[in-house]
């Protein structure tokens, strides 16, 4: 498989080394600094194209991915006000495109669990909830959009919680998370249900950065096989 790499920091570095461990080769690697060689000539060199920068950019590569006709797993978190507007002209030009907002295989078991136990506890009432991310300082957004998509699954079970905010809250109907940047943190995801009889928790804690490489590299075998819409649910089999 040959893959372009979109985004060539840490998490860039990361997926080249997994990618090359397993076989396959890097064609094509854009970052701020040759951001006028990712072109349809150059990129049509790839079987495949992995995005992860940030939340400014991401959209408008992703489009150009689809434009160009070339399958995009997309990491990049902070962008998904312009999510429909992706997934429409990916489905209407029969193009692939992966997104998650985190590409770790544990994290996603993480998210079968938080709805599963979300499910448990919508039925007592006694118990509140808080949700906690820890990132690295260079994160550009907060919250985490991992902790977005627990604080959604959250609120699709539990519908005493309306809305969740990113700020200390006494509003029972408002789910409070909690975002903290420390170095070197890769990233810590916590959600606390909590009563003044006991606390039930569930936590997961990233080490390094190769459980989110090695997924990104996984989703990227599986899009070069299908067309459509796709998120690690359907990579996972879950």
């Amino acid at each position: 498989m040959k893959i372009a790499l979109i985004g060539y920091g840490k998490m860039g570095k990361v997926i080249e080394e997994i990618a090359v461990e397993k076989g396959h080769e890097i064609v094509l690697k854009i970052d701020i600094n040759n951001a006028d060689e990712f072109t349809q000539s150059n990129i049509s060199k790839a079987d495949v194209a992995i995005e992860f920068t940030g939340p400014h950019s991401a959209f408008d590569n992703v489009m150009k991915c689809l434009q160009f006709g070339i399958p995009v797993v997309c990491g990049s978190t902070g962008w998904l006000e312009k999510w429909n507007e992706a997934k429409g002209y990916c489905e209407k030009n029969k193009g692939t495109l992966i997104y998650s907002s985190n590409y770790s295989i544990g994290v996603n078991l993480f998210f079968e669990l938080n709805i599963y136990l979300a499910k448990l506890m919508s039925k007592h009432p006694d118990y509140d909830l808080t949700l906690k991310e820890i990132h690295h300082t260079q994160k550009k957004d907060a919250p985490s959009g991992t902790a977005i998509t627990l604080a959604e699954q959250v609120l699709q079970q539990i519908t005493s919680k309306k809305i969740w905010v990113n700020h200390p809250t006494d509003d029972k109907k408002e789910l409070e998370i909690i975002s903290e940047r420390i170095d070197p943190a890769p990233g810590t995801h916590s959600i606390k249900y909590h009563s003044s009889i006991d606390d039930i928790e569930i936590i997961h804690t990233a080490h390094n950065r190769k459980g989110f490489g090695g997924g990104a590299v996984l989703a990227a075998e599986f899009a070069i096989t299908k067309k459509g819409v796709f998120s690690m649910k359907e990579v996972l089999g879950l």
